[in-house]
């Protein structure tokens, strides 16, 4: 008689992408199609992903009419790649967040089409954000540091919680379905007001102040753009409850580090889980470590190991709409308005 372990069946499973923007129009028109190049160094699997679809890769030239960028950290080398192969139509990110190629986006997104991996990595993402949720709530980070026995019984539970999402992406989706067994309240905060599944109530970001004071947990899974930029600062956090928890999966500069070290520490909040910081890397002797409401993570919600099929899979569905040459079935489609 075979038994399966718990690992093997989880590894069977593996993540998925949570999809948002399926059979949203384009901002350009569709694509020409042609042979597509990986880069800065080409990897197999996404090489795999391609061509799974029916595509060629090659090396940039003249003919390259799509790019695979796998390198979050060097938008030169994409913009040198888009000026040697000027007949590019199609550009596919390798991050959720896109705000490091902004200027790229804006100066090309008029002819090309930008795609991004938001909501490919949803899960992982949305796991480490309840993760952190659960962890603030329950002052790990004040147990993990300890050295002796507390006696003082300190820590609040999930249950029944007034919980406030700032973004309405497939992190924010995923985020909502882990913690639907919570039985929590749930606030969605995004442009519009059009209803968020499994959201008790979907409000505007114009009335973001107006939910923060009742909010037991605010969890930042929105995008980094000029207009978010330290959304929340010292005005914001005074509007809080001195027992709210903040976690940011986001992107460090949505958060106002300086006024998040002052709140903490004179408790304005209680607490803050944060896997992505600013700056970034945070410094060594940053305050940051040493605040006993604060848990830091290396922005690690999703590793390697998590990202790379999560990434070719959305690299095989954008390659398979590219060389489709009509326009469908494009996701993680980037607004070069929004910027996202």
């Amino acid at each position: 008689m075979s038994t399966t372990s718990a690992p093997d069946t989880a590894s069977s499973r593996g993540h998925r992408a949570v999809v948002t923007d399926a059979g949203a129009p384009l901002p350009v028109d569709p694509p020409e199609a042609g042979p597509v190049a990986i880069l800065p160094t080409a990897a197999d699997l996404h090489a795999d992903a391609v061509r799974d679809a029916g595509g060629t890769v090659g090396d940039l030239g003249a003919d390259t009419r799509g790019i695979v960028w796998l390198d979050a950290r060097d938008p030169d080398g994409l913009e040198a790649a888009l000026a040697e192969a000027p007949g590019v139509g199609w550009v596919q990110l390798p991050f959720a967040g896109v705000d490091a190629f902004a200027h790229l986006i804006q100066e090309h997104g008029d002819r090309v089409l930008f795609t991004s991996a938001k909501g490919a990595y949803a899960e992982p993402v949305a796991e480490h954000a309840l993760a952190l949720t659960l962890a603030t709530l329950r002052v790990l980070q004040q147990r993990a540091r300890a050295t002796s026995w507390a006696t003082e019984p300190e820590g609040v539970s999930l249950y029944g919680r007034n919980v406030v999402v700032i973004g309405a992406g497939g992190i924010a989706l995923e985020y909502l379905r882990l913690v639907a067994p919570f039985e929590v309240s749930v606030t969605v905060v995004r442009r519009s007001a059009d209803p968020v599944p499994g959201a008790d109530r979907t409000v505007t970001t114009a009335e973001l102040d107006e939910v923060l004071p009742d909010a037991d947990v605010v969890v930042v899974a929105a995008a980094m753009t000029s207009g978010t930029a330290k959304l929340f600062d010292a005005r914001r956090f005074a509007l809080m409850k001195p027992s709210a928890r903040l976690v940011n999966i986001a992107r460090g500069g949505l958060v106002d580090t300086d006024a998040l070290v002052a709140a903490l520490r004179d408790g304005t909040i209680a607490a803050a889980g944060l896997d992505v910081t600013d700056p970034e890397p945070l410094p060594d002797g940053h305050p940051l470590w040493d605040e006993p409401g604060a848990i830091v993570t290396p922005h690690q919600a999703d590793t390697p190991d998590m990202v790379a099929p999560l990434l070719a899979e959305r690299v095989r569905t954008n390659a398979r709409a590219f060389l489709g040459g009509s326009g469908d079935g494009f996701v993680g489609v980037v607004d070069p308005a929004a910027g996202y």
